[in-house]
């Protein structure tokens, strides 16, 4: 059984591919915006260095953010495709707890979200409970918090057997909505100017 993790929602790209619960080959590759151009690459490249199709898989398990607008949609758009088009289950994954799955105690990962801002949670990865919920904070307070690890893109570390044990089941896969947490800033700027 072939399963596929992929996340675009941070500056980086994170492709894994499991057989049945070995981890065959992970990739991390830090983008500087340039997401679109290498996804795809990236997914037919650890296909084909194992030597199976897209056909092949079997479970699709996609981070859904939060994280950059177009990140987010990308990985999302792909896994998506795959899941309807090739008839394959399609899980979801926080990308919060996909950064911090790597880390054990109290993990607090977060995203930058600008202007003071970071997109975070607190996960007690040791049982996957929310010590703190996923929202965005001032960044400042959310480092206050009591925390065993901070995990930011520059150092997360993902483990593909948390992710395929934690994943949520995505039933209808063409109405998947990725997680952004906030209102794009073309809609922010649109609200202000009606305000």
């Amino acid at each position: 059984m072939y399963t596929l993790i992929l996340d675009s929602a941070t500056k980086t790209l994170y492709v894994a591919l499991l057989k049945d619960n070995n981890v065959l080959k992970e990739i991390y590759l830090e983008g500087r915006n340039d997401h679109a151009k290498n996804i795809v690459l990236k997914v037919e490249e650890i296909l084909n260095e194992n030597n199976i199709k897209a056909f092949d898989l079997d479970d699709i398990i996609v981070g859904i953010g939060p994280g950059s607008y177009t990140g987010v949609r990308m990985a999302v758009t792909v896994c998506k495709m795959l899941s309807v088009f090739g008839n394959k289950n399609l899980y979801s994954i926080s990308t919060l707890k996909l950064m911090a799955s790597g880390y054990k105690g109290n993990v607090l990962a977060r995203i930058d979200a600008r202007r003071g801002n970071s997109f975070g949670m607190i996960l007690n990865t040791n049982n996957d409970e929310y010590i703190l919920n996923e929202c965005m904070y001032d960044t400042n307070e959310l480092l206050n918090k009591e925390h065993d690890y901070d995990v930011t893109e520059d150092n997360m570390k993902v483990d593909p057997l948390y992710c395929l044990k934690y994943k949520v089941k995505v039933d209808e896969p063409h109405l998947l909505v990725p997680n952004y947490l906030r209102d794009t800033e073309a809609e922010r700027n649109l609200h202000d100017k009606k305000n």
